[in-house]
C-alpha cells in the first residue's frame, strides 16, 4: 500500500472511532466531573494511589 492511501485509512478510522464514541458514550455532566487542575485544591486523594496509607 502507499503512504496517501494508508493515511486517508488512518484518518478515516480514526474519525469513525470519535464519531461512534460520541454516539454511544453518556452525555458529561459537567457538575459532577473532576476539577481539570486538581493540584492545591485541598482535596484529599482518592483511588489506589501508593501514598494512601
Amino acid at each position: 500500500m502507499k503512504k496517501p492511501l494508508l493515511t486517508v485509512i488512518f484518518w478515516a478510522a480514526l474519525i469513525a472511532f470519535f464519531a461512534w464514541d460520541w454516539a454511544v458514550s453518556a452525555p458529561i455532566d459537567i457538575f459532577t466531573e473532576p476539577p481539570l487542575i486538581a493540584a492545591g485544591s485541598g482535596q484529599a486523594p482518592t483511588g489506589g494511589h501508593c501514598s494512601n496509607f
